[in-house]
């Protein structure tokens, strides 16, 4: 199972704001380009986490991009497992708000 396109959403948390992009993707030259792509629109960004799921599966890769350890792009791939998707890419974009969430 896949997603196609593209979708996003915008989640604000203790004036931290949450962007989230998730993408289909083929391969990982595809997701690459993708995530940075959004670290290109979101420079000024404290973090852009990601996780994917490519060629069919076959290749899975993940960051945390400064978060804590195993706080952000694991999970990430977790879900993506989860729910059997794959040829997917999540990207993960926080602009710190200031107050530490954890």
């Amino acid at each position: 199972m896949t997603v196609s396109g593209q979708s996003s959403a915008e989640y604000t948390e203790k004036r931290s704001r949450f962007i989230a992009v998730i993408r289909h993707c083929e391969t990982e030259q595809e997701a690459v380009s993708f995530i940075n792509d959004i670290r290109a629109k979101h420079r000024d960004a404290r973090h852009n986490c990601y996780a994917y799921s490519v060629s069919s599966g076959a290749v899975k890769r993940f960051s945390d991009d400064g978060e804590p350890h195993g706080t952000a792009g694991k999970p990430m791939l977790d879900i993506i497992d989860g729910e059997g998707l794959c040829n997917v890419c999540a990207v993960v974009t926080r602009y710190f708000g200031g107050v530490l969430l954890g």
